[in-house]
């Protein structure tokens, strides 16, 4: 029988999460709010058939990159924190 102290699955627990969790949730963060900026600025552009400000746009678009690559960093933490864990458990 299980033990009740231990989560049941990988993602059981989001408080006793591992080490990269952190780096993931922010990267999906920032890329979200990249997308809303973006959207948010070109939107009015199209509906307006007038040209709205580029530059918040490019800054917005930056956003998107900068977010997933701090995601990909969190899951490589993650995923080289597993394989230290597994060869450990090896011997």
């Amino acid at each position: 029988m299980a033990d009740p102290a231990q989560p049941a699955g990988r993602h059981a627990s989001p408080e006793g999460g591992r080490p990269g969790d952190g780096l993931v949730r922010v990267g999906a963060v920032v890329f979200v709010l990249g997308v809303v900026a973006v959207v948010a600025g070109v939107v009015p552009s199209v509906l307006s058939n007038e040209p709205g400000p580029v530059a918040p746009v490019v800054l917005a678009a930056a956003l998107l990159p900068v977010g997933l690559a701090i995601a990909l960093v969190g899951l490589l933490r993650a995923a080289r924190t597993g394989r230290r864990e597994a060869r450990r458990a090896r011997g």
